[in-house]
């Protein structure tokens, strides 16, 4: 553990690629995602939709994974999962939760924060639709969360895959989506001697306010 802590303390990167003012940013911060996003896309980084979903329960642990972004509007950020899963029964007992993307190819970070609530169930009826056969089958099988036997989930899908053979397959009620509706949304610009660039949207009376913060 000694040598690791050494390693990780000497680990060291310099961020020089860009900057970011508050001249520079649109005054809605959907727009401005939308156009790093885009960018993200452009720069052909590897699973650029991936983001940490950080939730809690009702007395404050937190919890974080990986989900993927799959949808964005004006209401927020939309991603889909197990209503059953951990996230989603911390998401049912408390509504807050937070996003991180990091880009690290463009030494860009985007934080979100903000209140999450499930998609309608056409959204998710729409999305399930458009999933290949092999993930809507494993939706249907997964008690995600669950503590299982090694191959218990190839089995059921197998037997689920023979069942559904030649049939639409429809979204399970225990599967769907859910939009997280920001707050506060804060877009990061590495910068050299870690003077970073740090821009917050912050929403009061619906409007959205911008600061800069210290690196």
């Amino acid at each position: 553990m000694k040598e690791i802590s050494e390693i990780a303390s000497q680990l060291r990167n310099e961020y020089a690629k860009r900057t970011l003012s508050e001249e520079d940013v649109s005054p809605n911060p959907s727009v401005q995602f939308g156009e790093w996003f885009k960018e993200a896309i452009e720069s052909e980084i590897l699973n650029a939709n991936a983001m940490s979903l950080a939730t809690a329960t009702p007395d404050g642990h937190p919890s974080i994974r990986i989900v993927l972004l799959k949808g964005i509007d004006h209401g927020g950020f939309v991603f889909y999962t197990n209503y059953h899963s951990r996230k989603g029964i911390e998401i049912s007992r408390n509504k807050y939760g937070a996003l991180n993307f990091f880009w690290k190819e463009l030494e860009r970070q985007v934080r979100i924060e903000g209140v999450i609530e499930k998609t309608s169930s056409r959204e998710s009826d729409e999305y399930f639709s458009t999933r290949p056969r092999g993930s809507q089958l494993s939706a249907v099988a997964s008690p995600q969360s669950v503590p299982v036997k090694q191959g218990e989930m190839q089995k059921a899908m197998s037997e689920l895959d023979t069942e559904f053979q030649n049939k639409e397959i429809d979204r399970p009620a225990h599967w769907g989506g859910y939009r997280l509706k920001p707050n506060k949304i804060e877009f990061w610009q590495g910068r050299p001697n870690r003077l970073h660039d740090r821009i917050l949207y912050t929403l009061k009376d619906g409007d959205w306010i911008i600061s800069r913060l210290a690196p």
